[in-house]
């Protein structure tokens, strides 16, 4: 049984572009599971190698309701996690809420609204087309498509959807803003919901939202606040995650030298986005502290009962036992297994929709601006800091 002899602190640094962190490398290949320190809370383990990172996100024994309103839970925010919301929450609770939403997301019905979704881009880049070059790619495209889609699914009308993106950077933050302006954005986007809710009441709508509604109203299946903070769930996480990662995507590609080849074949787009999702490093780390409820033993490391563990998904997908030359972009990988929505109990419910959205985004891109590029030399982008994930805050182009 190993016990690791230094403590470091985490998150490692600050985020240089998409680049994965030197010390997380040599912890995956030296020390893969390791302690840190967080900046609230105290000292947690680090898990980064591919097979642990799984047993943790699929173990019962680690536990994300341990860690709910608890200020001795190792954390990067002020604020010790929330109750109610689907990533602070343990089976069977869990399993109830996403048996709810799953059938909103499956391959069917997420494909069922391919139409749409390709609509909704050409409408964008026409828009940006007459706009004319150059054009900031996060305002003109990677932003409004996830949130235009994710608030069509559920209901939210068009005059409503500048409040999401008015308020959800916000939510995502670490550092950025004060915790209290985060909460006090969490509370806004809390009480439009509930206006919303008893809309559907008064007025039931064939939407997802109506959908939660009956759920709760005639089944008795979810709590109002379970309600409020699910629908903001499937809000946020709906859309932040997929716009940050259509502006990184277009970013390395045109850094990699990449562009040209999916031009020149788009037949490789579904492969090519698999390969981005686990070449990118798109989170900060440290977003969602686990409990040990009982002593496990983790590749021959003793995780004690009450300790905090914390999994990297993407130093994970950098794994060379799983990941033949995985610090090389390979757009053409086969069996990608990465872990980029997650593993087990908490693996992304919107998958499906994020992939749908990332493959008709990047082809009409493709298509519609072949000679794309950055207006900007590589090093001037601009990128967000103090975020649970990473972005460019802007991605000023030219074609």
């Amino acid at each position: 049984m190993t016990t690791p002899t230094e403590v470091r602190h985490y998150p490692f640094g600050d985020p240089v572009r998409l680049d994965p962190h030197p010390t997380a490398m040599t912890l995956l290949r030296e020390e893969p599971i390791s302690r840190v320190r967080l900046p609230y809370g105290g000292e947690a383990w680090l898990v980064t190698r591919y097979a642990d990172v799984r047993s943790v996100l699929s173990d019962p024994r680690f536990s994300r309701a341990a860690t709910v309103g608890r200020e001795d839970v190792p954390r990067v925010r002020e604020t010790p996690a929330m109750p109610n919301i689907p990533t602070s929450m343990d089976p069977p609770e869990l399993t109830r809420l996403r048996k709810l939403t799953m059938t909103a997301f499956t391959t069917r019905r997420v494909q069922e609204l391919r139409p749409r979704a390709e609509e909704i881009v050409e409408d964008m880049l026409t828009a940006m087309a007459a706009a004319g070059s150059p054009a900031d790619l996060v305002e003109a495209l990677a932003l409004p498509v996830p949130v235009t889609v994710i608030c069509e699914m559920l209901g939210v009308p068009p005059r409503d959807q500048h409040r999401f993106r008015d308020f959800s950077d916000a939510i995502m933050s670490t550092t950025a803003v004060p915790d209290e302006e985060r909460l006090a954005a969490f509370a806004a986007v809390a009480e439009y919901l509930t206006e919303q809710i008893a809309e559907r009441r008064a007025h039931p709508a064939d939407d997802l939202l109506g959908a939660l509604v009956v759920a709760r109203d005639n089944d008795d299946r979810l709590s109002e606040d379970e309600l409020i903070t699910l629908g903001l769930t499937l809000l946020v996480a709906g859309h932040e995650t997929t716009a940050n990662q259509i502006a990184n995507f277009v970013y390395v590609l045109l850094t990699a030298g990449e562009w040209d080849r999916l031009r020149a074949d788009p037949d490789l787009v579904p492969a090519a986005i698999e390969e981005l999702l686990r070449y990118i490093q798109l989170g900060n780390g440290g977003a969602f502290p686990r409990i040990a409820v009982e002593d496990v033993e983790l590749s021959g490391t003793l995780i004690r009962a009450g300790e905090a563990v914390f999994v990297d998904l993407a130093i994970a997908n950098r794994d060379e036992t799983v990941f033949p030359d995985p610090d090389t972009m390979d757009l053409t990988r086969h069996h990608n297994s990465h872990l980029a929505f997650g593993h087990g109990f908490h693996h992304c419910v919107g998958a499906q929709l994020a992939r749908l959205e990332l493959q008709v985004t990047l082809t009409a891109l493709l298509r519609r601006f072949p000679n794309l590029r950055l207006a900007v030399p590589a090093d001037e982008v601009e990128w967000k800091t103090g975020m649970l994930l990473r972005g460019p805050k802007a991605l000023p182009v030219v074609w």
